[in-house]
């Protein structure tokens, strides 16, 4: 197994896409790729249609997955906010490659059999598969894709992201094969002499104490313990100090519960949602996401320092159980919310993973939404670095 990434920042798509070509073929030399991921930022939003035809003169024979951005990662760079097209290649003796796109409308039900999800996405059970997936955030769902797929393939993982870019529905492009679609999700299982590590870094920290929802609906927030929920926030608020009270002003969330009946919770075990707003007269909150009676909740703020201090030690757990030299390769779905707006500089989250795993292939993109697995689960994550680790080898749990 070898993976090569590039990228190149020109202002032409055609140029661009062969720079980078170009970059991967004396890396890879003489092998040919067998899946190129390609990330291609909003500046060259015009020749969207255009770009597997183009990555296909350049490698023919290879497959083509990825999609739109508002900032690629390629070659461990970050290029937020400028144009850039990242093509990151694997060859993969003995690793067979089952692309597909979906849309919503083909979706079975959440409660359909297995074998029913199994044949709409078209994928062979065993060898268990590993799943690359990338959605767009205006005509799927993609928490709905992930419950399904974790149901069908329970051995499998899954990583990817939501496209970026678009402000509309219709604006982002998938890439999957030949083809480009301007809605559903595509995705590629990988499956053979492959194996793919994940690593999820949310980048926040609890305030306050754990509560039940006592009261909801749909995503509104009606009571915390049987207390208006604004009212529980401006108690908490006022017990904080000066720099979480202005982080409250402007990166403050409510963490959902992950896996219940836990005898005690702590960071990490919260899937991160916006507050969307409240209702001054009645307390309540509306949040990002459905909630649930009886379902364990958290606030929880961000911020770089939390985010980084995350993402260190969870590299670094990861780094000490990986065989030295086995890391092929990598992709990285970090959120828009990241980057050098809350760094304050370039590449972090990038230099970060090659500071443990050494100068590894990483290309990826920022997301409108993270995908990955926490303790065996797959869910759509917010504000969050989801890496795929790449390594020869047949999968095991």
């Amino acid at each position: 197994m070898k993976w090569s990434s590039a990228i190149s920042e020109e202002v032409d798509l055609v140029t661009a896409v062969r720079a980078a070509s170009a970059e991967l073929r004396d890396t890879l030399r003489p092998d040919e790729p067998s899946l190129i991921l390609a990330f291609v930022s909003e500046h060259h939003r015009g020749g969207y249609r255009d770009v597997p035809s183009l990555v296909g003169c350049e490698f023919g024979t290879s497959l083509v997955i990825g999609c739109s951005a508002r900032s690629v990662i390629g070659a461990g760079r970050e290029v937020e906010e400028g144009p850039a097209v990242s093509l990151t290649a694997g060859v993969l003796p003995g690793v067979s490659l089952h692309p597909f796109h979906l849309d919503l409308d083909r979706l079975p039900d959440d409660d359909a059999p297995e074998k029913v999800w199994r044949a709409c996405v078209g994928v062979p059970y065993v060898p268990a598969p590993q799943f690359l997936l990338l959605c767009d955030p205006f005509s799927f769902e993609g928490e709905r894709l992930v419950r399904g797929l974790d149901r069908a393939y329970p051995l499998s993982q899954k990583v990817g992201g939501v496209a970026s870019g678009g402000q509309a529905p219709g604006d982002n492009a998938l890439f999957v094969g030949t083809q480009v679609h301007r809605s559903g999700s595509v995705g590629v299982a990988l499956a053979g002499n492959v194996q793919l590590d994940t690593i999820i870094a949310q980048g926040c920290r609890p305030i306050g104490a754990p509560m039940f929802v006592t009261r909801c609906r749909d995503n509104v927030l009606l009571e915390l313990d049987g207390r208006p929920p604004l009212e529980v926030l401006q108690e908490l608020y006022a017990t904080l100090g000066p720099e979480d009270r202005k982080l409250c002003r402007g990166s403050l969330f409510l963490g959902l519960e992950m896996k219940a009946a836990r005898d005690a919770y702590a960071q990490g075990d919260f899937l991160i949602r916006n507050l969307l707003g409240s209702d001054p007269q009645t307390g309540a909150l509306r949040i990002g996401a459905l909630l649930r009676e009886a379902q364990v909740v958290q606030f929880h703020l961000r911020d770089a320092r939390t985010s980084a201090e995350d993402l260190e030690r969870r590299l670094a757990d990861y780094e000490v159980q990986l065989p030295p030299g086995t890391a092929r390769g990598a992709v990285l779905f970090s959120c828009l919310g990241r980057g050098g707006q809350l760094y304050g500089r370039p590449n972090h989250d990038s230099d970060a993973l090659r500071r443990h795993l050494g100068d590894i292939a990483l290309g990826g993109f920022f997301c409108n939404g993270e995908i990955g697995p926490v303790e065996g689960q797959t869910f759509l994550h917010g504000y969050t670095s989801a890496f795929g680790i790449f390594r020869s080898g047949s999968y095991s749990m």
